[in-house]
């Protein structure tokens, strides 16, 4: 494909043009996130994911763009369309800051507007919006994954107007600068889930950096020991009565990574496709090898593919339809594609494709983080399973 001089914001990774479906509201915020990305985002990357830190120093130039509820929009809520471009926007630049907004945008906020009861989430939202609360979900724990419908092992224990949070909680992104926590326990007393949001000062609370990763090295992901947590009822997640509600927001929250997974994709193919454009090698460019070409579409092929499942699932989710099946079926299959994708674009790039100077190597090595979380291959296999089948095959 020539370049293009068309106003696309995707005008190499998105050949069918699904773009176009957004409006010009729309499509002004994206415009401002490329900006601050380009500018002020890509040179920070390699050096923050070599020394696996978090580039905190352009957080304030996201929150001024004014992502979540942009102005453009007047106050009517953003597309569920809209929102996945904005993560796919975020995921081609780099997966931990897809990520790091997500943790905002889409867990804690999804917590506190389902979660929540009609007064905690018109209280909850401007806040979260804005920015000036910041927010992380708390689910995952150091023995339960993908068991933890039924394995959630932190307890709480209502003692008159408070509850007490015992137990923990593992791989918490961007717990080390939050100010609350959506902590998810199991009420002693009925055995259901119920969820509570903590300040990050309670007594008890202890919240610590995971090291030694070696994907999604930028995000900070953290381990959570509650010991005594204090709690009070009017910080109880009013609508949150069993793990059901909760499945209700994951169900949500897996159609968020699935664009993620596109985005790194996207990011991927983009950084592969310049560096076979320039690079020389037996008195010719790279890309003029019939191999190499063969794998730069299927590479296109794949991202085409996620980005059209992707869009297709924000045209049922913004009608009202939020299936577990469908969200599942795009977070296994995007992700799937997501593995081959990463890997055919360290393959093109040669030994150059292992170092962070072109950008693959990145994509390549947060691609596994991706893939794993919000639910394995296999439990979304499981899930889309048994709507195929109406037969459950879980444990």
């Amino acid at each position: 494909m020539e370049e293009s001089t068309e106003d696309r914001l995707y005008p190499f990774c998105d050949p069918l043009a699904l773009e176009n479906r957004l409006t010009d509201q729309e499509r002004g915020p994206l415009h401002r996130l490329r900006g601050v990305l380009d500018e002020h985002a890509q040179p920070l990357l390699a050096r923050h994911w070599e020394a696996g830190t978090f580039p905190h120093e352009l957080v304030p130039r996201l929150i001024d763009a004014d992502l979540i509820a942009p102005p453009e929009f007047d106050g009517a809520p953003a597309r569920r369309l809209y929102e996945g471009f904005r993560t796919f926007e975020l995921a081609r630049t780099d997966a931990s800051l897809a990520t790091f907004f997500n943790a905002q945008a889409g867990l804690f906020r999804t917590a506190c507007r389902l979660g929540g009861t009609t007064e905690q989430a018109a209280a909850w939202d401007p806040e979260i919006t804005s920015w000036r609360t910041r927010g992380v979900f708390c689910l995952t724990e150091p023995d339960h994954g993908s068991d933890i419908a039924k394995g959630l092992a932190t307890t709480a224990r209502r003692e008159g107007d408070t509850w007490v949070l015992e137990g923990a909680k593992r791989w918490i992104g961007g717990a080390d600068t939050a100010e609350v926590l959506a902590v998810f326990a199991r009420d002693v007393s009925d055995g259901e889930v119920k969820g509570f949001l903590v300040d990050r000062g309670a007594a008890g609370l202890q919240v610590t950096t995971i090291g030694g990763k070696t994907s999604l090295r930028m995000m900070q992901n953290a381990d959570v020991v509650l010991d005594g947590v204090r709690v009070p009822e009017s910080r109880r997640l009013g609508a949150v009565e069993s793990f059901g509600d909760v499945a209700v927001m994951l169900g949500r929250l897996r159609a968020d990574v699935a664009w993620i997974a596109a985005g790194v994709q996207a990011g991927a193919y983009e950084a592969a496709r310049r560096y076979v454009r320039s690079r020389e090698q037996f008195g010719r460019t790279l890309g003029g090898f019939q191999l190499v070409q063969e794998k730069l579409a299927r590479m296109l092929g794949n991202l085409t593919s996620s980005l059209t499942m992707t869009t297709a699932l924000a045209d049922r989710q913004e009608d009202g339809q939020y299936r577990d099946e469908d969200s599942a079926l795009a977070k296994m299959t995007v992700c799937r594609t997501m593995r081959e994708t990463v890997a055919l674009a360290r393959e093109v790039v040669g030994g150059n494709g292992i170092v962070l100077d072109h950008d693959v190597a990145r994509f390549h090595a947060d691609a596994e983080a991706v893939y794993t979380y919000e639910g394995t291959h296999e439990i979304n296999a499981l899930v889309v399973g048994r709507a195929a089948t109406g037969v459950g095959a879980f444990a």
